[in-house]
C-alpha cells in the first residue's frame, strides 16, 4: 500500500470539524488566554471578538467563599449594620454552589463561630456532633494519648460554609458562585483595584466558541484574598508585594479524604481518632484521621495527610491511604461499608514561622489558608481562618470609611496589628 493511500485512509477517519481542530492545534500549539505566553492580541482568531468587560464597583471584594471569606463578609455587614451604614460586599466563589469545593476533616473549635454568630445553635448551624471521645495512636505501639478535643464539634465543613453563605446573603452580601477570579487588577500606582472573573466559552484549542462570554471586572476599595492554600492570585500578590520576604519557607502536605456510610452497629457519633506511624516510615511525616458524624445515616469521615517533602520518589500518598484502611485497628469499620464521597487538597504545614511577614498590602490583605493560618500541632485551621476573616473585615471596614476615594486601593493596615 502506497504512503499516499495510507494518508488518504487516515484522513477519511476524521470529520471536517476534527480536521479543523487538528489544524488549529498545529498552528496554535498553546491555549491563548490572558495569562499565557500567547496573548490574544496576536491571535487572529480573536480579532473580531468584543473583549470589553462589564465593570461593577463595590466597597469590598472577597475572593473565595470558604470559612475565612464568608466570615469576612458577614463581619463587614454586621459592622455596617451597627454603624447604620451601607457597604457593598461581594464574594466570588469558583464552585458551582457555596461549600461545593470545601474539603476538610473537620473537627472545629467553635470559638470563632461563637464570636461571629453567638446564637448559631438557635439559627440551625450544622454542628450536630460534639466530640465524645478522642484518641491519638501510634499504630506500631500500644500507647494512646488524648488530643484535647473537648468542646469541639465534628462537622462536614462544606455544610457549615453553605450555612454561613445563607447567613451572609441574609445580611445583604452578594455571592457569585461559579465565578472564578482569574486576574488581579491594579491601579496606576500599583495598588490592587479588584479582580476580573474568568472568561467562558473557549475551545480547547484556545479559539472562542459561539458561547464565548467575557468575564466581569469587580473594582473595590479593598480586596480580601481567601483562596485557600496556594491560590494562583495569592501567589502573584505575594511576589508583587514581597509579603513573605523574611519568612521561613512554607511547607506543604496533601490531604486525602473519603466519606463512608458504615454499619449502624459500628457507628459511634462523636468519636475522633488520629494516628501517626504505619504505613509511613519514620522518615515520612503524616498521619490519619477518622471521625464519626451524627448524620441521618451512619457516616464517617476518614482521611490521610502526607507531607510533600517525602524522600521516597516511589511513594504514593493515595496508595498509603488505602494501605492505612487495611490496618487491624480500623479495617473492621470499612467492612460492608460504602464510600459516598472523596477528594484531596493541598495543606499549609509551615506553621507560625512561615506566615507572611506582611498580611496586608495596598488595596487588600490575605486571610485563612491564603496566609497559612493552620495550627499543625492542634490539627486545627477552620476557626483560625474564620477569625482572620473577621479581623480583616474589621480593619477593612475602618479603612474604607476613612478613604472615600476610588483612585487607589485602600490597605487595611490594622489587620496585622490585631
Amino acid at each position: 500500500m502506497s504512503a499516499l493511500l495510507k494518508m488518504h485512509r487516515v484522513r477519511s477517519l476524521f470529520s471536517p470539524a476534527l480536521a479543523r481542530s487538528i489544524s488549529d492545534v498545529a498552528k496554535y500549539p498553546r491555549i491563548t488566554t490572558h495569562y499565557t505566553l500567547n496573548p490574544r492580541e496576536k491571535d487572529e482568531r480573536w480579532t473580531e471578538v468584543d473583549m470589553e468587560r462589564c465593570v461593577e464597583e463595590v466597597d469590598l471584594v472577597i475572593v473565595g467563599g470558604g470559612p475565612a471569606g464568608m466570615s469576612a463578609a458577614i463581619r463587614a455587614k454586621q459592622l455596617a449594620a451597627e454603624k447604620d451604614q451601607e457597604i457593598r460586599v461581594c464574594v466570588v466563589e469558583k464552585a458551582a454552589e457555596v461549600g461545593g469545593h470545601i474539603l476538610s476533616g473537620a473537627v472545629i473549635d467553635p470559638i470563632s463561630l461563637n464570636e461571629l454568630i453567638p446564637d448559631w445553635q438557635e439559627q440551625g448551624a450544622p454542628l450536630n456532633t460534639p466530640v465524645t471521645k478522642d484518641t491519638f495512636s501510634f499504630l506500631t505501639g500500644s500507647g494512646r494519648l488524648a488530643h484535647g478535643q473537648h468542646g469541639n464539634y465534628v462537622v462536614r465543613l462544606g455544610h457549615l460554609v453553605k450555612w454561613l453563605g445563607d447567613q451572609a446573603e441574609a445580611l445583604g452580601v452578594e455571592i457569585y458562585p461559579g465565578c472564578a477570579a482569574s486576574e488581579v487588577l491594579f491601579h496606576e500606582d500599583g495598588s490592587v483595584k479588584g479582580i476580573a472573573t474568568n472568561d467562558v466559552g473557549i475551545a480547547k484549542s484556545g479559539a472562542p466558541k459561539d458561547t464565548f462570554a467575557r468575564g466581569m471586572e469587580l473594582h473595590a476599595k479593598t480586596t480580601i484574598f481567601a483562596e485557600s492554600c496556594r491560590g494562583h492570585l495569592t501567589k502573584q500578590i505575594m511576589q508583587k508585594f514581597g509579603l513573605n520576604e523574611g519568612s521561613e519557607p512554607q511547607a506543604y502536605g496533601i490531604g486525602l479524604k473519603e466519606v463512608w456510610e458504615i454499619a449502624p452497629e459500628k457507628h459511634q457519633p462523636g468519636l475522633v481518632e488520629h494516628t501517626i506511624g504505619w504505613p509511613l516510615d519514620r522518615f515520612t511525616y503524616g498521619g490519619s484521621f477518622l471521625y464519626h458524624l451524627n448524620e441521618p445515616t451512619p457516616t464517617i469521615a476518614v482521611g490521610f495527610v502526607v507531607g510533600l517533602n517525602y524522600k521516597n520518589p516511589w511513594l504514593s500518598p493515595f496508595q498509603e491511604f488505602q494501605r492505612f484502611k487495611t490496618h487491624p485497628k480500623v479495617r473492621h469499620v470499612f467492612e460492608g461499608a460504602t464510600r459516598i464521597a472523596y477528594g484531596a487538597r493541598a495543606i499549609n504545614e509551615g506553621g507560625f514561622q512561615s506566615l507572611p511577614q506582611k498580611l496586608s498590602f495596598p488595596g487588600g490583605c490575605l486571610v485563612g489558608c491564603s496566609a497559612g493560618f493552620l495550627n499543625v500541632a492542634r490539627i486545627k485551621g477552620s476557626h483560625y481562618a474564620m477569625k482572620s476573616g473577621m479581623l480583616a473585615a474589621d480593619s477593612a471596614f475602618e479603612a474604607i470609611n476613612a478613604n472615600a476615594q476610588w483612585t487607589a486601593g485602600v490597605e487595611p493596615t490594622r489587620y496585622a496589628e490585631n
